[in-house]
């Protein structure tokens, strides 16, 4: 067994060293492979492949690999390019508009997880204690969180792929969402990969591991059963008009006139709201009065408001002119007043970061030519005689924060509008219709997901799916009873507490490690004795 520090002992060869895995991870190249594929495992657990069990097995070999580094230098690079390999399945359907630019990018957000490595080293490797087995089943969870939240800022992609996400269609899951958001469900999922792991490779550990399984199962069964559940408040009924893909010469306005074709169809039946779907309106609204009056006229027909999403030029003011991505609910008059402009924009696809530095970025892929402009703050529409609305705008859906904020704002349904056209053919629909569950669970309030071109889909207030979803292969228009529900989830009035629960964590633990290594005496150096002028040391004189 390898001594402490990974070293095995001169004149000993290790038998699995022997065996060809040994040897594979002997090398440099082949260990690199292991640990870029062992990152990119746990990408199958989310949609489209949907494998949600694997979820909480899927780090184990990462883990297990990062265990048998035998430096901490080996164990910060298995870290890096398993965080590499992660980012690239997870965003592998970026490829066709980033190019070559995708593994730079992996390569630089996979360094998050290099200090990630050395903590799984120190906790899991060697011979752990129980003790030290106990303690990694808190703390490597921890620090994974920790990954999670830094990426999470818009800058560096925003938090697409957390993997608590890949547990959108578990109902217990979803109630544990509702407690502590997918933070807290993320934090389950690698504290079972972690024991998972000390069952397989620390037999002395394994009492320890089965009661750490038990308790994560004993939190998730307490929070299924005693977190505050949304009360029914009625339903609406909202329509959902996806015109599906519509390519070539004129392609916005020949979209615009199916969405018409489509909402015209819902005439009579009594709908409270109609949403379509990102950019289904290229003109600014306020500077074309015939755009704006046929979408009232759609309006008195089908009897309800209609919420279309503008891309467009826009000028507000001097020196604030731009295109922006705003919501807009539009009545029987025209539009309302009522405007959302999006807040938080893509990198690279609606604006390039430090374009200074990057503007490079759009000569090898589809990278923004030109930075769409921001929202100054989320805001409610009211609907005449219908609940409150609270909308958001493409990769908007997947933060957290900003469906809380509306529903502690008082929106009643929430209503994400996307597009996904440019990946048409890849797992990034699925995957982005899957994060409505999330949000629904989180918040309590029922989540409308309206898309051009697919996927569509609508979740009730506990995160459940409401009807039938609109694939990429579709274009119609969908009536849904939408449950609503009075009442706020421990999400909603707590926020993000478990980043702060896994932060005091993590400074508990290294303030034992800082703490310990102060009491630890520096270790003494032999010094050979010195010769003598006339012998050696073990006989002087001689």
């Amino acid at each position: 067994m390898p001594m402490r520090g990974g070293r095995v002992p001169a004149g000993r060869t290790d038998r699995a060293d022997a065996r060809p895995a040994g040897r594979l991870l002997r090398s440099r190249y082949g260990r690199g492979a292991a640990a870029l594929c062992a990152g990119a495992l746990p990408a199958l657990a989310f949609p489209a492949p949907s494998l949600w069990w694997l979820a909480y097995v899927a780090l184990v070999p990462w883990l297990l690999l990062i265990r048998s580094a035998g430096s901490g230098r080996r164990a910060a690079a298995d870290g890096w390019l398993g965080g590499m390999g992660f980012m690239l399945a997870v965003h592998h359907w970026l490829m066709p508009s980033l190019h070559v630019f995708i593994v730079v990018l992996a390569a630089l957000l996979g360094l998050l997880w290099a200090p990630w490595g050395l903590l799984v080293a120190r906790l899991l490797g060697g011979s752990p204690s129980v003790r030290r087995s106990v303690a990694a089943v808190a703390v490597v969870p921890s620090g994974w969180l920790m990954i999670e939240l830094v990426r999470s800022w818009e800058g560096l992609g925003g938090p697409w792929g957390l993997l608590g996400a890949s547990q959108w269609e578990v109902p217990p899951a979803l109630r544990v969402a509702s407690a502590g958001g997918v933070w807290l469900v993320s934090l389950g999922v690698v504290a079972v990969n972690t024991a998972v792991a000390l069952l397989v490779a620390v037999p002395p550990a394994r009492a320890a591991a089965t009661a750490c399984l038990a308790a994560v199962a004993l939190g998730a069964g307490a929070a299924t059963l005693w977190a505050p559940r949304p009360e029914p408040a009625g339903t609406a009924r909202i329509a959902v008009v996806q015109p599906g893909v519509v390519e070539g010469p004129g392609s916005v306005e020949r979209r615009f006139t199916r969405g018409e074709e489509l909402t015209r169809g819902l005439a009579g039946q009594g709908v409270d709201l109609v949403v379509w779907g990102e950019s289904s309106v290229g003109v600014d609204l306020s500077r074309s009065r015939v755009t704006a009056d046929r979408i009232a006229a759609l309006s008195r027909l089908v009897g309800s408001d209609v919420l279309v999403n503008m891309d467009a030029r826009r000028v507000d003011g001097p020196g604030r002119g731009g295109i922006y991505k705003s919501a807009v609910l539009v009545g029987p008059q025209g539009p309302t007043g009522d405007r959302y402009d999006k807040m938080r924009l893509v990198p690279f696809g609606e604006y390039v970061p430090a374009r200074a530095l990057l503007g490079w970025a759009t000569s090898v892929g589809k990278a923004a030519g030109e930075d769409r402009l921001r929202g100054a703050g989320p805001v409610v529409m009211d609907l005449p005689g219908g609940p409150r609305v609270g909308p958001l705008v493409c990769f908007e859906s997947a933060f957290p924060d900003m469906s809380r904020q509306l529903a502690r704002d008082g929106a009643g349904v929430l209503v994400a509008q996307s597009s996904t056209s440019t990946f048409q053919n890849g797992w990034a629909p699925a995957q982005h219709a899957s994060l409505a569950a999330l949000r629904a669970a989180e918040t309590g309030r029922p989540m409308v997901h309206a898309t051009l071109t697919g996927v569509s889909a609508v979740y009730g207030p506990r995160g459940e799916r409401v009807g039938t979803r609109l694939g990429t292969d579709a274009s119609g228009a969908v009536v849904y009873d939408v449950p609503l529900a009075r009442g706020t989830t421990l999400y909603v009035r707590l926020g993000a507490w478990p980043v702060y629960g896994a932060l005091a964590v993590l400074a508990a633990f290294l303030g034992a490690v800082g703490l310990r290594s102060l009491r630890t005496p520096a270790p003494t150096r032999r010094v050979p004795r010195a010769r003598t002028a006339g012998g050696s040391p073990g006989r002087p004189g001689r």
